[in-house]
């Protein structure tokens, strides 16, 4: 997160502002105490929760480009045909290799 005094951003308003399309978060001081926070919106627009937004940002976490479909589920084996306890089901999915 960038941080700058209120004087620097009154000056160089539209680079802070380059810098928020870009992702980034900056935090304006006055007189070194926190006053206020610019951050990108588009997140909160698309209908992505705020908090998402605030992980992608900090380099946490990172969207995926696409919705996933139905079919990312298709190439995933079928459940065990074992019928009792789990155990037995254990014992037979090690038997078949998983």
């Amino acid at each position: 997160m960038k941080t700058a005094t209120l004087s620097e951003v009154k000056h160089r308003l539209s680079e802070f502002l380059q810098r928020v399309r870009r992702g980034e978060t900056v935090m304006i001081l006055d007189r070194e105490t926190p006053i206020a926070r610019i951050e990108p919106v588009a997140a909160t627009l698309a209908g992505g929760d705020e908090r998402w937004g605030e992980l992608e940002r900090a380099g946490v976490l990172r969207r995926p480009a696409r919705t996933p479909t139905g079919s990312i589920l298709r190439g995933l084996p079928s459940m065990p045909k074992v019928k009792g306890s789990a155990v037995a089901a254990v014992l037979a999915e090690r038997e078949e290799g998983w």
